[in-house]
């Protein structure tokens, strides 16, 4: 997947609003692979839903979304499976992890589908984000920062084309946001890949191509 596409797109709530101050609702836009993207936010302006249309589990918009030119409302279901598998991959705001399960068996369910990653890669990532000691510790038991650490693992245990990052700093302090934002930028150049990533005023500092305003 080379570019995604959004053409004059804009929530089903935001509909009948007066006035929208968007450089992305109801606008033409394109993301390009290999480049990094910006998109910063107030609350409640659509900054997740933007995420999750891009990710194909919501589709509660007018307009039109496009990987390649192709209309995304055309993909089936094994379409997506595929997508998701090798060419798009996330880190949701809620990260979405199993609380029950420890934090390394939540980056290996994902690995175990895609084969990406070699065990002891996975492992020098855990040390690199500062977790190290917490490879066997339950995610319900590790603060949000430390999950949002262990997401950030899981999300690069693919290939992609495309990582969508929603809010991946919010609970780092400045040094671990640094370390987050080299080892991203490594391993998008690895793959050249695009970043598009979200914020609400604590944005990860990588080198952005283009910073836009939700």
């Amino acid at each position: 997947m080379n570019t995604i596409t959004l053409q004059k797109t804009l929530p089903e709530v935001f509909v009948g609003k007066d006035h929208i101050d968007s450089d992305i609702w109801h606008k033409d836009v394109e993301f390009e692979k290999g480049h990094f993207y910006l998109i910063e936010a107030a609350s409640g302006t659509g900054k997740s839903s933007l995420c999750s249309y891009l990710y194909g589990y919501r589709d509660d918009y007018q307009g039109i979304i496009g990987f390649d030119g192709n209309n995304i409302r055309n993909l089936s279901v094994n379409d997506w499976v595929n997508i998701r598998k090798r060419s798009l991959s996330m880190l949701f705001q809620d990260l979405r992890l199993f609380t029950e399960l420890s934090a390394m068996e939540n980056v290996l369910l994902k690995n175990s589908l895609t084969g990406f990653k070699k065990k002891k890669d996975i492992k020098d990532l855990f040390f690199e984000l500062g977790i190290g000691d917490k490879m066997n510790v339950p995610v319900g038991k590790m603060s949000f920062g430390q999950q949002q650490r262990v997401a950030l693992i899981r999300a690069l245990c693919q290939p992609f084309d495309f990582l969508f990052l929603d809010e991946p700093i919010s609970h780092l302090d400045d040094v671990n946001a640094r370390n987050m934002a080299r080892i991203l930028t490594e391993e998008a150049m690895k793959q050249g890949a695009g970043v598009i990533a979200t914020s609400i005023g604590k944005p990860l500092e990588l080198d952005y191509t283009k910073k836009l305003l939700l």
